[in-house]
């Protein structure tokens, strides 16, 4: 959230962008009026939780995502997963059907002018689209009972249990794959909602940046926890840029109002004290600092057991 303030020194408003659109949970706090940023300010993280972050130079390493070749295929997009999915099969299929009707080619069995005592290693195997359905009433073990392989087939034999066997690797990588994919919490994120705007304004007898948080749907976010990082550039004593640099803000670790029970809207506060960040930001430097305030609410999904993160 990008924060930014209006009116006096003694009465802060602060506008910040922390969120979702329209429809926010909660209405806006303190005193004074919400307004409009002049200039449009590069986020680190967007609204809809990307992070606005572009990874270069790694082109030298694109055999680490290889080596872990099912995470790479959970991470990417619906249609290339689909896309992946579709063609591997298509592909096995092909080559597979396309051993069987080679043996058959070699063996003979495709040869009309053959006498009625031989046995050929596939009964009904006499072309590739023969050959193809067989591999797939094996596959699927459909099993109509029109084709069916013989004993005095040795390497049809030796085919068959390879076939099974890659099957089964197949089926499992592809449909964990699609599985896991499915059930990501991604979409759980989008029914947490965070308030419009946040506010600076005195509860308590103590000055606090405050917003509101709230989960749309009846079931549970259980061991829900939020966090605020600060993210803005600094320089250390010895000379050092640090162009992210990232500080936890406090919204209760102490106390444990960190671990929220989110079954109706919540207030969360940060207590701007002599431990705070923005202690000593005035009115006029809050209006030129540039920082932002990432807030990372996470749970576990009811439903799922699903670790979800908004």
């Amino acid at each position: 959230m990008s924060l930014f303030c209006r009116r006096s020194v003694e009465e802060y408003q602060v506008v910040s962008s922390v969120v979702s659109g329209p429809g926010g949970v909660g209405g806006r706090g303190g005193r004074g009026t919400d307004f409009k940023k002049k200039k449009k300010r590069q986020r680190f993280v967007a609204k809809n939780g990307r992070c606005n972050v572009q990874h270069g130079n790694v082109s030298g390493e694109t055999g680490r995502y290889i080596s872990d070749i099912f995470t790479t295929l959970v991470d990417l997009k619906w249609r290339w997963n689909l896309l992946i999915f579709i063609l591997t099969y298509t592909v096995a299929w092909l080559v597979m059907a396309g051993f069987w009707w080679l043996i058959a080619y070699v063996r003979g069995d495709m040869d009309i002018a053959r006498d009625a005592d031989y046995t050929p290693c596939v009964a009904n195997v006499y072309n590739f689209p023969s050959a193809f359905l067989f591999f797939i009433e094996t596959e699927a073990t459909i099993g109509y009972g029109h084709r069916y392989i013989t004993e005095r087939c040795p390497e049809g034999i030796l085919l068959f249990l390879f076939q099974s066997l890659l099957g089964s690797i197949v089926d499992a990588f592809l449909v964990g794959c699609m599985f896991i994919k499915m059930s990501q919490p991604k979409k759980r994120a989008e029914t947490l909602m965070f308030s419009e705007s946040a506010v600076i304004s005195m509860r308590d007898g103590r000055l606090c940046l405050m917003f509101r948080v709230g989960n749309l749907r009846n079931s549970h976010m259980v061991s829900a926890q939020i966090r605020c990082k600060l993210l803005r550039s600094r320089q250390t004593p010895e000379g050092e840029f640090l162009p992210l640099d990232q500080l936890e803000l406090d919204v209760g670790f102490g106390t444990g109002a960190d671990q929220l029970f989110l079954v109706s809207p919540l207030t969360i506060c940060h207590v701007i004290d002599t431990n705070s960040p923005f202690y000593e930001l005035s009115y006029r430097s809050m209006q030129t600092e540039q920082f932002e305030i990432v807030v990372i609410l996470e749970g576990i999904v009811e439903t799922t057991a699903a670790v979800a993160q908004a």
